[in-house]
């Protein structure tokens, strides 16, 4: 058994006799473990001897959480786009269910029946968290991450702009992409996301930019529920969000963490 390192690139995948299993990300490979998730939260790793090309395997969600928690309006730009407050004293709130999730090229799909008008992506940095938490001081909250993955917060601007709540317009099947796969060790508080839409720029922030801290949202959501194992804490979305439509590929990219493809349809 060997000790995770500070920087890894975990994956979670299928391979094609249908087996899941995580994964360490080398250059264009795959170190196949045989450690499940509980063991990779206490650092432990246990390599098969397995080698696989990492385009040979089906990538999967990089976890199965509990709950996505999302913040939004964290940036003052998409705040202001969107009609929310641009700078907030306390996190604005809402989650999303683990049935929206889809993997690294998935298929984005929009809801039919005329439900919404108006579907838009928000590229952002997710935190997956390491270790059961409750009442996290801000001086420890950064312990608790696991490490950092990607998210595409997909929305139907119409219905949060007509519903008191967000989860109708943030809940649908396929309205979370994630992934491709968790990067350890890294720091959260300056990476630069950049979104495209069939190639072009939409988005250009960084997490620099945020309004509130990362370890003071880590802190004030763990005074409202336990932080578990494999949650997703998506931070929310920089300025640029824009409608996606059948037949548009959506890349999100963060420094340090790499890419989120998905396809609309």
């Amino acid at each position: 058994m060997q000790v995770l390192q500070k920087t890894q690139k975990i994956v979670r995948y299928q391979n094609q006799n249908g087996q899941v299993y995580y994964g360490m990300v080398e250059d264009n490979m795959i170190l196949q473990l045989s450690s499940d998730f509980s063991e990779l939260v206490n650092k432990e790793i246990k390599y098969d001897g397995i080698k696989l090309k990492y385009d040979d395997v089906k990538i999967l969600e990089p976890v199965k959480p509990s709950k996505v928690i999302n913040f939004g309006w964290t940036y003052a730009g998409h705040a202001k786009e969107t009609g929310g407050k641009p700078h907030l004293k306390e996190p604005f709130l809402f989650l999303k269910p683990s049935s929206s999730l889809i993997p690294d090229k998935g298929k984005i799909t929009l809801p039919s029946n005329n439900l919404t008008n108006q579907v838009e992506l928000e590229g952002e940095v997710a935190l997956i968290i390491g270790k059961r938490g409750k009442n996290i001081k801000q001086e420890e909250a950064m312990d608790y991450i696991l490490g950092c993955t990607i998210f595409n917060d997909v929305t139907a601007r119409d219905l949060t702009k007509t519903d008191p709540q967000f989860t109708r317009g943030k809940g649908f099947d396929t309205f979370g992409p994630l992934g491709p796969y968790i990067v350890t060790g890294i720091d959260p508080s300056n990476l630069r996301i950049v979104t495209t839409l069939n190639g072009h720029v939409v988005q250009d922030g960084n997490t620099n930019q945020m309004s509130l801290t990362i370890p003071y949202l880590i802190s004030w959501i763990s005074q409202v529920m336990t932080l578990e194992p494999g949650d997703v804490l998506a931070t929310g979305s920089p300025s640029g969000s824009c409608p996606i439509k059948s037949g548009d590929v959506v890349v999100v990219e963060v420094e340090q963490i790499g890419k989120l493809r998905n396809y609309v349809q």
